[in-house]
């Protein structure tokens, strides 16, 4: 199994390294990454021996008999299908919006017949097992010694945070006979440890939470007038949290703002088994349309695994979170959930497959992901070839930018989270929001929380402004170059902020509301203390918040601009920057001498009062070492969409300008 991919009730976000090289020249990669050849008649296949395979972890060859099980990704024509993917997506195109089918994609880049049956031949011949393929990939196994010879590298045992783990010595290799038909590979390396499928049920609904009040209905209605002042004035008590109603005034969308006809697709890992109820029970309760006879729809696995070892039923809230939040923002647009196996790369690249093969949906949100330094080149370019497949079929990825602010405080190194790091997907980082009276829009800061504790007697807030909490996920790609949509906006002090010479991506490129202070009020069946499983709301943020937010106003664009496809977003994006479109989001909106802050009251146990409440004040605005500034910022991209963000696709007809 791959690495596993994380989530969480704040959002989360994911890693990516090296990318696909065929799709580099097209984006601006350095061309230095791309194959070499390393011995005669050799291609390699770059990042498949991954950094911790070092000589100092080195351990010792691995035991030939061991059983290896890869997948060996096809290739296709690639080159190709990045050059066309980025003419599709590039407003200054001819082929701008000229879309392919999933068969025409297939069929002009995809793996031909004879490359599948050539690389078949090639495994075989080498002993290894082909058990399985499809469009995408052949799964084979076999024993070390085997995959040795047909990837011309050694497997050594590695030492890895404690553990043993087994990975290729150097980088591997396939026959250049083949002619490019391969890739990548992935799972000569190991880590972690394949565990044994569980065909067990899904467990049941998560622990119940519960937020404690008092509240305010919209932004500053309650003010906390008996306790402390900080920064010279009586803070507000943190929303509910807010509705559809409230988040579609904030961000432009009128009645006719809909997503009738526009299909959004979600995914994440397994799937609730009260998701429809639940959606149901939350949209009557909370002023949202009631679903249709086939609007929401899943389309999950046959089985699950890694069912403990990823907290399944963790899961389950970031289903019922995406699904909420799109239909509140875009109540007219179908909803299709797709469910991974697992969390592991293997299974939510299935998952993404089964989107792009289908074509599913024109918009795809998806709220996980994990730091950039944990995921390895080899999966980069399976999920780049993804991606780049949607391109050219008018489909457009959007990723959490992540909720750990800039990982320091995580990982212990400054970086940025993937598959949001990716120069093919629409990174959305996260903001707070303040939605004021009758649902207006008042202002915006970035997302990046700090949390001072009420004193023990009451008439303070302890070293303010407090302790880094959380905050929207940003900064530059260790990674990725800089592509060709961001030259002239983002700035050079952030494009070049890792030291080197050449620009590099810098995430997030858009955003909407994340902090957890300001964030969406939510309704899922939770397991209480008693044993019973109830439908109870609570309030959550992150940004797995701002995707399906962002995803939701994608689909109110798509009908606006008579359902012609956005596909990959961000060179459109980043065509309107600096206009009407977006609210310039800064960790100042009210000055820069205006610090602003909510009080929040929690319950002890998370359940109720019967073990106290603790009083903080949670400080806005303050993101790790990222800043939200005016202009192009690594926390808030080009900003929020504003009132003019879907008035501009109504006036553009079919989104070009």
């Amino acid at each position: 199994m791959s690495s596993h991919r994380s989530r969480g009730r704040a959002g989360v976000a994911m890693a990516a390294t090296l990318p696909l090289v065929a799709g580099a020249l097209a984006l601006g990669i350095p061309a230095a990454q791309a194959n070499a050849t390393p011995q005669s008649g050799r291609d390699t296949l770059s990042g498949t021996k991954p950094a911790w395979a070092t000589a100092k972890a080195d351990k010792g060859s691995t035991s030939d008999a061991g059983k290896v099980t890869a997948r060996v990704y096809l290739a296709g024509n690639a080159s190709a299908l990045a050059a066309y993917a980025k003419a599709v997506s590039d407003p200054s195109s001819a082929l701008y919006g000229k879309y392919l089918t999933a068969k025409q994609v297939q069929a002009r880049f995809g793996a031909t017949t004879q490359q599948i049956a050539e690389v078949t031949s090639w495994l075989k011949a080498s002993g290894l097992s082909v058990t399985s393929h499809n469009q995408h990939y052949l799964t084979v196994t076999g024993q070390v010694a085997d995959t040795e010879k047909a990837f011309a590298t050694q497997l050594h045992n590695f030492t890895k945070g404690g553990k043993t783990y087994r990975a290729p010595t150097t980088t591997a290799s396939v026959p250049a006979s083949l002619g490019g038909a391969v890739l990548t590979v992935v799972g000569l390396d190991n880590a972690p440890h394949v565990v044994k499928h569980d065909t067990a049920t899904l467990p049941a609904p998560p622990a119940v939470f519960k937020n404690s009040g008092p509240f305010s209905t919209y932004y500053g209605s309650n003010v906390a007038k008996s306790l402390p002042s900080a920064y010279g004035a009586k803070q507000p008590y943190a929303v509910k949290g807010y509705t559809g109603t409230q988040l579609r005034a904030a961000y432009g969308a009128k009645e006719q703002n809909t997503g009738k006809g526009v299909t959004v697709a979600i995914t994440d890992a397994f799937a609730s088994p009260t998701i429809a109820k639940d959606a149901a029970t939350y949209a009557k309760g909370n002023g949202d349309a009631a679903y249709k006879k086939g609007q929401l729809t899943q389309v999950l696995p046959s089985d699950y695994q890694y069912i403990s070892e990823c907290d399944a039923s963790g899961w389950y809230g970031e289903e019922t979170l995406d699904v909420e939040a799109v239909h509140s923002v875009a109540p007219a647009s179908d909803v299709t959930y797709v469910g991974a196996a697992s969390c592991s790369d293997n299974d939510l690249l299935d998952a993404l497959s089964k989107v792009v093969d289908n074509h599913l949906a024109d918009i795809v949100s998806n709220s996980w992901g994990e730091a950039e330094q944990y995921n390895t080149p080899d999966l980069a370019a399976a999920y780049d070839q993804i991606f780049q497949q949607g391109a050219v079929e008018g489909i457009g990825f959007y990723f959490s930018s992540g909720d750990s602010g800039d990982e320091v405080a995580n990982t212990k190194t400054k970086q940025v989270d993937a598959p949001a790091d990716s120069p093919w997907a629409t990174a959305v980082g996260g903001t707070s929001l303040a939605v004021g009276k009758d649902n207006t829009y008042k202002w915006e800061t970035g997302w990046g929380t700090t949390k001072s504790l009420l004193s023990s007697d009451g008439t303070s807030w302890a070293s303010l402004p407090g302790t880094y909490s959380y905050g929207a996920g940003g900064g530059t790609s260790q990674i990725y170059s800089q592509p060709f949509y961001q030259r002239g906006v983002v700035p050079d002090s952030l494009a070049l902020a890792n030291g080197g010479t050449a620009k590099e991506r810098v995430v997030p490129d858009v955003s909407a509301v994340a902090d957890p202070q300001t964030g969406f009020l939510v309704g899922q069946s939770q397991t209480f203390p008693d044993g019973s499983v109830q439908y109870s709301e609570y309030r959550i943020g992150g940004t797995s918040l701002a995707s399906p937010v962002f995803a939701a106003i994608q689909a109110l664009a798509q009908q606006a601009q008579g359902g012609v496809p956005l596909g990959f977003a961000n060179p459109a994006i980043y065509n309107k920057y600096g206009t009407s479109a977006y609210h310039d989001v800064t960790d100042h909106p009210l000055g820069a001498g205006v610090s602003l802050a909510v009080v929040r009251v929690d319950y002890a146990n998370g359940i109720d009062a019967s073990k106290g409440t603790i009083t903080s004040l949670r400080s806005l605005g303050r993101d790790s070492s990222l800043s939200a500034t005016v202009g192009y910022d690594d926390v808030t991209g080009v900003g929020s969409p504003a009132a003019g963000y879907l008035k501009s696709f109504a006036r553009s007809g079919h989104g070009h300008r």
